[in-house]
């Protein structure tokens, strides 16, 4: 299992922000079209997917299956999401037919499907897609009750923890704060290491506990923010807990990666952080791998489970693909039950087809994975809306640095932000 994706998603970078369409218009000429290069031929669907090890043997394997019905090319995307998604907006927002199959993360589907960039899911490709699939990932492929992508991947956060320093997993951030400030008092290894730097990182973690408080940023619609009492509770929550004394002195600095290192360092009792960090650990230090367990990630209240915010990959169809019959039958084939399992076990992914996780052949590479699928089964969701760029991007402006929170201040402030994030649908962050 390698290096999850998701560690290196979302370094969000703020700055000026221009509309999609005029983006497209300035760069046109460096991004001329690029055609299918089937000139009448078997046709060559062009796969716009992000890096990933072992994707080519699954391309390999559906163009077989194919048999010479069509050809699938893997295009591989830049490696940071906000370099994916540039790339992505800029051609389809100049009709580009070069492109047929596109891997979006999960935030950026109903955005793409706002802008009838992506064609909607329908008939038997839909029925096979929905076929199985967890209720979270696909919640993140619909936008106004249609199916505009297929996931091929999730994700989730778990809790890790020292089990030589801490006896059982605690079932709050408050039980957590404690446990670890008793660890501190008696010079241990104490710190709970997570990801509070202005970016993505920080909205996911802010979104899991507000989701896990009951609360609500936006309206179930998607049109209004809402920022209600538990949303409140979140920001009090992370409040205390930059505060505590137990975070990292990096904390509103710290990303995916760094945070995997420092707890490798030894100074972690704790860390909340995606399961790439598991065949990480594996590798670089097998001693310590051995004193370190996992669990559902704290609630709020610890007699309440909580909700773990997803990520993932959706496969959509770009609008202007002009095999869009062969195009849904490739990105089918690379979703499939088959390749799902082959990728979780060769590219640390894990699956959205439920039935993957019950293969005997899952256990080696994913013994954490009746953990995750609890969590994948309750999930916490991010914002569904064409304006997320927007809203995540003010949130974490806003939310940084997370020990200056003045819960209802903080709320009301995120309340205008993300009302008027609204207003601007398809924008470049």
């Amino acid at each position: 299992m390698t290096r999850d994706p998701e560690a290196t998603r979302h370094r969000r970078r703020p700055g000026v922000r221009v509309g999609a369409a005029a983006a497209a218009l300035a760069l046109l000429a460096p991004l001329a079209a690029c055609g299918s290069g089937d000139e009448g031929g078997t046709p060559t669907i062009n796969l716009y997917y992000p890096p990933e090890q072992n994707l080519q043997k699954v391309v390999d394997d559906c163009n077989a299956q194919a048999q010479g019905r069509y050809k699938i090319a893997y295009r591989v995307l830049p490696r940071q999401a906000d370099d994916q998604r540039v790339q992505l907006v800029r051609r389809l927002a100049a009709e580009d037919s070069g492109m047929d199959v596109l891997g979006l993360d999960v935030t950026w589907t109903q955005e793409f499907a706002s802008a009838d960039w992506i064609r909607e899911w329908t008939g038997q490709d839909k029925a096979e897609v929905e076929q199985g699939t967890l209720t979270g990932p696909l919640d993140t492929a619909r936008y106004e009750g249609r199916l505009y992508g297929a996931p091929k991947n999730t994700n989730v956060q778990l809790l890790w923890y020292r089990t030589d320093l801490v006896p059982e997993a605690p079932k709050s951030w408050d039980d957590m704060i404690k446990v670890a400030q008793d660890l501190k008092g008696q010079g241990k290894p104490y710190q709970v290491l997570t990801m509070g730097a202005q970016y993505e990182g920080l909205v996911v973690l802010y979104n899991t506990l507000a989701e896990s408080a009951g609360g609500k940023i936006l309206s179930d619609d998607g049109k209004k923010a809402v920022m209600d009492a538990g949303t409140v509770t979140a920001l009090d929550q992370l409040k205390r807990f930059a505060t505590s004394g137990v975070t990292s002195p990096s904390f509103s600095n710290a990303t995916e990666d760094p945070v995997r290192l420092e707890f490798q360092s030894g100074d972690g009792a704790f860390q909340v952080n995606w399961p790439f960090v598991y065949p990480a650990l594996q590798e670089a230090d097998p001693e310590l791998a051995k004193k370190v367990k996992w669990a559902r990630v704290p609630g709020i209240d610890a007699n309440t489970p909580s909700k773990v915010t997803i990520g993932g990959v959706n496969m959509a169809v770009s609008a202007y693909s002009k095999h869009p019959t062969e195009s849904f039958e490739a990105a089918r084939c690379i979703r499939n039950e088959k390749n799902q399992k082959f990728s979780a076990i060769n590219d640390g992914v894990p699956p959205t087809i439920e039935k993957v996780y019950d293969d005997p052949e899952m256990a080696e590479a994913y013994p954490m994975k009746e953990t995750i699928l609890e969590e994948l089964k309750e999930p916490a969701v991010r914002p569904l809306t064409p304006a997320y760029q927007s809203i995540s991007t003010v949130m974490s402006a806003i939310l940084s640095p997370p020990s200056a929170i003045e819960p209802e201040r903080t709320a009301d402030e995120l309340r205008q932000a993300i009302a008027d994030a609204l207003e601007s649908k398809g924008v470049l962050p």
